[in-house]
């Protein structure tokens, strides 16, 4: 099984730019371009959140003209800049987005393991909830599927990282807290992925591994001074691949978009 996973794609109307300078459809094209030539091709694509850059329909527009573009299934969940109704409005004939209101909250097989997708939207703040209802959800998800490989997929980060100004938008620490003693209780949850910070980090986890993907465009500049100013820096675009075999476990690869003119023997 190969899980493909793309973060924080910041679309914004056609012909305008995120924060007046980033071409964010642009460097999508691009990160599609480099999903659709890999072999093995990915079995799956995974959009951990920020979808958009303020949530509006023309933005869904957009994005959903340039997310046809993949050759493989994909799937979407939402993150901060994102709004479930307009999601809903542009997505709505999409697996994960039918049915009427509520959460978007789902879960699917790829290949031999489960992927539960988890809701932490809190609308009209950047940080990240999971609320009583939420957790009560995602633990009816993993009584169902003990005996599966499980990857959960979230938006905020349920850690703090070091950099001020992304910890202070985090998930709420309560929420992280009571998701992490719902996992220890759940040994088969290889992998939480998400995204929100636009850098890639892993950390340990309620008996698990975290793993935040990059942005397909602008990355959070590292600043891990305390009260350094937010900023953002065109480090390479990437994005994630998840490995599951049966012999390796889980394996996850950060892959640039922008190979240099590779591969060339050595």
């Amino acid at each position: 099984m190969l899980l493909a996973q793309i973060s924080d794609l910041h679309i914004t109307p056609p012909g305008t730019l995120a924060y007046g300078r980033v071409d964010t459809a642009a460097y999508l094209v691009r990160a599609i371009d480099a999903l659709n030539a890999l072999d093995p091709r990915p079995d799956a694509v995974l959009v951990t959140g920020d979808l958009v850059d303020a949530g509006g329909i023309d933005e869904y527009r957009h994005l959903r003209t340039l997310l046809d573009r993949l050759a493989m299934p994909w799937r979407v969940l939402v993150g901060n800049h994102d709004d479930r109704g307009n999601l809903r409005a542009v997505f709505g004939d999409r697996p994960e987005l039918a049915g009427d209101g509520g959460f978007v909250q789902y879960a699917y097989d790829v290949g031999e393991v489960r992927v539960i997708v988890l809701d932490t939207l809190d609308p009209g703040l950047a940080a990240g909830r999971l609320c009583a209802a939420r957790l009560a959800w995602l633990e009816a998800q993993l009584e169902a599927c003990r005996e599966q490989p499980v990857v959960i997929g979230m938006h905020h980060p349920p850690f703090a990282c070091g950099i001020g100004f992304m910890d202070d938008i985090r998930l709420a620490p309560d929420d992280s807290r009571a998701l992490e003693a719902l996992l220890r209780r759940h040994p088969n949850v290889e992998r939480i992925v998400c995204g929100h910070v636009h850098r890639a980090i892993s950390v340990r986890f309620g008996g698990t591994i975290v793993w935040c993907a990059p942005s397909t465009a602008h990355q959070v500049a590292l600043q891990l001074n305390p009260g350094s100013p937010d900023a953002f820096v065109m480090e390479p675009p990437a994005f994630g691949l998840h490995l599951w075999r049966a012999d390796l476990g889980l394996v996850t690869h950060c892959v640039s978009v922008e190979q240099g003119g590779g591969p060339q023997p050595f």
